[in-house]
C-alpha cells in the first residue's frame, strides 16, 4: 500500500488585502502625479513601499513555511505548475497581443485603403478621401 502524504494548506493570508491596497495606492498616487497634483508623489511612493513591504512580508511566510519542512513533494509540484501556468499565460498573452498587432498592420490597412473589396468599392474615398495606407 502507498503512503499517503498530507497536503499542507496555509492559514488565511493577510498578504493579498495589502497587495491590493498597496497597488491602489501607487495607481492613485501615480494618477494623481501625472494629473498635475503635488501630493500624487508621495502618494505614489507611499503605495511603491507599501508594495516592497508586501513582498518582503510574503515571501518571508512562504520560506518560513518551506524551511519548517511544511511542504510535501505534491506542494512542490503545486508551485512548480502554478509557475508554469502562469509563463504559459503570459507568452499567450504576448502572442494575442503581437497577433492583433500583426493583423491591424497587415489585413486592416489594405481593408481601409479599398483593397479588401477588390477596389469595387469606392465608400473609403467618399468617408477619408485623403487616406494613405502607411504604417507609422
Amino acid at each position: 500500500m502507498a503512503s499517503q502524504e498530507l497536503y499542507y494548506v496555509p492559514d488565511g493570508s493577510k498578504w493579498p488585502i495589502i497587495a491590493t491596497l498597496a497597488l491602489f495606492t501607487s495607481f492613485l498616487g501615480g494618477a494623481v502625479w501625472f494629473n498635475g497634483g503635488d501630493i500624487g508623489k508621495f502618494i505614489l511612493l507611499i503605495g511603491l513601499a507599501a508594495v516592497v513591504y508586501m513582498f518582503h512580508g510574503w515571501f518571508k511566510d512562504v520560506i518560513k513555511e518551506s524551511l519548517a519542512g511544511k511542504y510535501s513533494k505534491q506542494v512542490d509540484v503545486s508551485f512548480r505548475m502554478g509557475m508554469g501556468w502562469f509563463i504559459l499565460s503570459e507568452v499567450m498573452f504576448f502572442a494575442a497581443f503581437f497577433g492583433a498587432l500583426y493583423y491591424a498592420r497587415e489585413f486592416s490597412i489594405p481593408w481601409l485603403s479599398g483593397e479588401g473589396n477588390g477596389g469595387h468599392n469606392g465608400t473609403h474615398e467618399f468617408l477619408w478621401p485623403a487616406f494613405q495606407a502607411a504604417w507609422p
